[in-house]
C-alpha cells in the first residue's frame, strides 16, 4: 500500500509556453513546453515512481498488479490511461484520433480523452466537432479552399469545465489554454490542418488527411461541454473522473476501493494530508494504489481535487 508522487516528463512543442511552472512543474531553460506527461507506460516514455526506483510499466506488468492498481485493472500489456497537463500558448493543430474499429486498419491507435480546464486566458476556446450541417463533402472542398477550421464548432473555455473527446471526434485546443488531459494509452494523432506553421527548420508539419477522413465521425455535430452529476464528471469505458470541492477546514475522506487506484490531482487551491502532515499545493499529483487504506484530506483553502479511477464495473 503506498501514495506515490510520480516524476513527470516534459515535452517540448511548438504550441507550448511557461504556464506549466505555475502547476509545480520545473521546466527546462528556454523551453515551450506544451505537454507534462504525469503518467504514461510508453515504450517511448515511463513513469518513475520517486523514491521507489521503479517505473509503471514494470509495476504494471509485474505480479502484483491487481493488488496495486485493483480488481477491475484489465488485461492489457501496458497501464491503459494517460494524464498529461497541457499548456496550449498557440492552437494546436486542427485533428482527430482513430476510432477502436478503423484505429488499426489505418495503422494506429483509438484515443478517447477528457479535458478538464485549470486556466484560461480571456478569449480562449476549443474547437470540437463539425458545426451543423457540415458533411464529409462540404469538408473536403473547405480542405481544398484553405477554410477548414469554418467547418469546426467553437466553444469559450473556462476554469473547471471539461469536454469528452470520443475517438473520432474532430478537435483543437485554442490558444490560452491550460488543461489536465485524461486519455487511452495512445499517441496517435492525424492532423487536418496547422494554421501554415513552420518547424524551427522552416518546414511545415506533416499532416494526415487520408487517415483524417476516415477517422472523422461525421454525424457528431456540436457538441456541448460535460454535464457533471454532482462530484461525478464522466463515466466512460475507459476511465471514471470525479472532481471534489474541499472548503477551509472540511475533511475529505478518500474511502478505499480495492477495485481501482486513484489517482488524485489538486487543480486549485491546497489540501493537507492527515498522518503525514504534508501541503498539497495547486498541481500535486498522486497515485493512490488500491490496497492503500482510507486517505484523509483537509481543506486549507478553497480547493478542486480530481480523481481519476478504472470505470466501474457495468
Amino acid at each position: 500500500m503506498a501514495i506515490w508522487k510520480i516524476e513527470p516528463l516534459m515535452q517540448e512543442r511548438i504550441w507550448g509556453g511557461r504556464n506549466l511552472e505555475g502547476f509545480g512543474r520545473v521546466l527546462p531553460v528556454g523551453k515551450k513546453i506544451g505537454e507534462s506527461w504525469e503518467l504514461v507506460d510508453r515504450a517511448e516514455a515511463q513513469s518513475v515512481v520517486e523514491g521507489l526506483g521503479k517505473n509503471l510499466g514494470s509495476l504494471w506488468s509485474g505480479p502484483d498488479r491487481k493488488k496495486l492498481f485493483g480488481t477491475r485493472a484489465p488485461e492489457s500489456a501496458r497501464f491503459p490511461i494517460l494524464i498529461k497537463l497541457l499548456d496550449a500558448q498557440e492552437k494546436l493543430s486542427l485533428q482527430v484520433h482513430p476510432p477502436k474499429g478503423k484505429a488499426g486498419e489505418l495503422g494506429g491507435e483509438p484515443k478517447t480523452e477528457m479535458w478538464f480546464f485549470l486556466e484560461a486566458q480571456p478569449g480562449a476556446e476549443i474547437y470540437a466537432g463539425l458545426k451543423n450541417g457540415i458533411r464529409r463533402g462540404e469538408f473536403e472542398e473547405a480542405l481544398k479552399a484553405g477554410t477548414v477550421a469554418e467547418c469546426f464548432h467553437r466553444l469559450p473555455t473556462e476554469p473547471g469545465l471539461a469536454m469528452f473527446l470520443p475517438s473520432g471526434r474532430v478537435h483543437a485546443i485554442g490558444s490560452g489554454n491550460v488543461i489536465l488531459e485524461v486519455q487511452q494509452n495512445s499517441d496517435t494523432t492525424y492532423r487536418v490542418y496547422d494554421w501554415d506553421r513552420k518547424d524551427d527548420s522552416g518546414k511545415p508539419r506533416a499532416l494526415h488527411l487520408k487517415e483524417a477522413l476516415a477517422s472523422i465521425q461525421w454525424e457528431d455535430h456540436e457538441p456541448a461541454f460535460v454535464q457533471p452529476r454532482g462530484e461525478r464528471m464522466l463515466v466512460c469505458d475507459d476511465f471514471k473522473i470525479t472532481r471534489w470541492w474541499v472548503a477551509p477546514g472540511e475533511v475529505r475522506e478518500v474511502v478505499p476501493d480495492s477495485g481501482t487506484f486513484r489517482y488524485l490531482f489538486v487543480a486549485d487551491g491546497k489540501v493537507r494530508e492527515e498522518g503525514s502532515g504534508e501541503e498539497w499545493v495547486k498541481g500535486t499529483a498522486r497515485l493512490i494504489t488500491a490496497d492503500h487504506p482510507a486517505l484523509i484530506l483537509q481543506g486549507l483553502e478553497e480547493s478542486t481535487v480530481v480523481q481519476v479511477e478504472f470505470p466501474p464495473a457495468r
